[in-house]
């Protein structure tokens, strides 16, 4: 398989990287660059723990080849929290306990960001429709709906 030399911009950064041709951006994140945030879940794009935002857009990582992002405006969890300080989405999962073992935790997180970026007064049901592909294993999803809106009203505030 041939590789080539492409330009990613990984959260607000750079980067050029030897990928193969048919090389996925989740393992480009994870194994080039070290973000191991983005998470390798189901390897088929039914999990959504591997979400990152493709200019501002949830997109999966799994299903995603990293030259189809070339030139584009990649984010991982890690890009989200500025100067030490955790975003406002990241900060509500941890108060509103959206996160529980957290393995789905970075991908729930990207999804609602994206949600938030696009849509910054969701209802509940565009909440639910937009984390409808992430799935978590551990919780009934209150908790993770609740962060959201918290994160939403925490948004708008600032």
């Amino acid at each position: 398989m041939s590789k080539r030399v492409l330009s990613l911009n990984v959260n607000g950064r750079v980067h050029e990287i030897a990928a193969a041709d048919g090389a996925l951006l989740l393992d480009v994140l994870r194994d080039a660059l070290a973000l191991t945030g983005t998470k390798q879940g189901c390897d088929g794009g039914e999990c959504g723990a591997c979400t990152v935002l493709v200019d501002d857009r949830p997109r999966l990582a799994c299903s995603t080849l990293a030259v189809q992002v070339e030139g584009r405006r990649i984010e991982t969890v890690e890009g989200l929290a500025r100067q030490g300080r955790l975003s406002a989405v990241q900060q509500a999962f941890h108060d509103k306990l959206g996160a529980q073992c957290g393995f789905c935790t970075p991908g729930m997180v990207m999804a609602s960001e994206g949600l938030l970026r696009a849509n910054p007064d969701p209802s509940v049901d565009e909440i639910k429709t937009a984390l409808a592909g992430n799935l978590c294993r551990c919780t009934g999803y209150v908790k993770i709906v609740e962060s959201v809106q918290a994160a939403a009203a925490a948004k708008g505030t600032r």
